[in-house]
């Protein structure tokens, strides 16, 4: 876990039942998900493997470990897993060094938070090495602290992600408000206790109790996050 922001800057103004706002990273502020298949395509192709396209619903959204394991025994491919690994993340930073867009409405979000000292976290699978790469568009002054899948023990669709970013924050999950993307995100971050906004990006996500799904993150504001502490479960 990286802090960049002084715990100073991490308290929300009084009277705000909101207390902070976790946000994932791929496939949720940037638009990556296609990029993390491309580069499993590619390496796959190189080591003689031709990836089902049905397969992308599987390992979208990962850990590392469970998307690459899951190919590994899908395709028979003989490669270590931190073999695998380690190609993955080299195609996937190639692949990001061209281009890396952010999803419709992140930019704005970002500064919205970050104009009303709203304590906020990046929670990524994502390893720290790609994290810091994704950082120099997002900008890493935008989240007090951030938390990547390589460091912690259970990455989602554990809660322990959340859980150890709220903490860091001084933050009740219950009273966090998490964006995700994939169903393994929403996962973690209920399993947590924290409000859920999913914005899919692969694949569909119901409505439930304590989720609101929207379709773009330019439906999502400072009120209507606030909102989300109101709302019965």
């Amino acid at each position: 876990m990286t802090s960049t922001v002084p715990a100073e800057g991490t308290r929300m103004a009084e009277g705000s039942a909101l207390q902070a706002v976790l946000l994932d990273m791929d496939g949720t502020l940037v638009d990556t998900e296609g990029f993390w298949w491309d580069a499993e395509v590619e390496v796959f192709s190189r080591l003689g493997h031709r990836l089902d396209d049905s397969w992308r619903h599987v390992v979208v959204g990962g850990p590392m470990t469970r998307s690459a394991g899951f190919l590994i025994e899908a395709t028979g491919a003989k490669i270590t897993l931190s073999e695998l690994t380690v190609l993955l993340n080299d195609g996937f930073e190639e692949l990001i060094g061209r281009a890396l867009p952010l999803m419709p409405g992140a930019a704005g979000l970002l500064a919205e938070l970050a104009a009303h000292r709203v304590p906020t976290a990046l929670v990524s699978a994502s390893h720290r090495r790609i994290i810091d790469r994704v950082l120099v568009s997002l900008g890493a002054q935008n989240f007090a602290l951030t938390v990547a899948g390589d460091e912690v023990e259970r990455t989602k669709p554990f809660p322990d992600p959340y859980l150890l970013a709220a903490a860091g924050l001084g933050a009740d999950p219950a009273r966090c408000a998490v964006i995700e993307d994939t169903m393994t995100g929403v996962a973690a971050a209920e399993a947590a206790g924290c409000r859920v906004v999913a914005v899919p990006s692969v694949a569909p996500i119901a409505q439930a109790a304590g989720r609101t799904v929207v379709t773009s993150l330019e439906h999502v504001d400072l009120p209507f996050l606030r909102g989300l502490m109101t709302e019965k479960r």
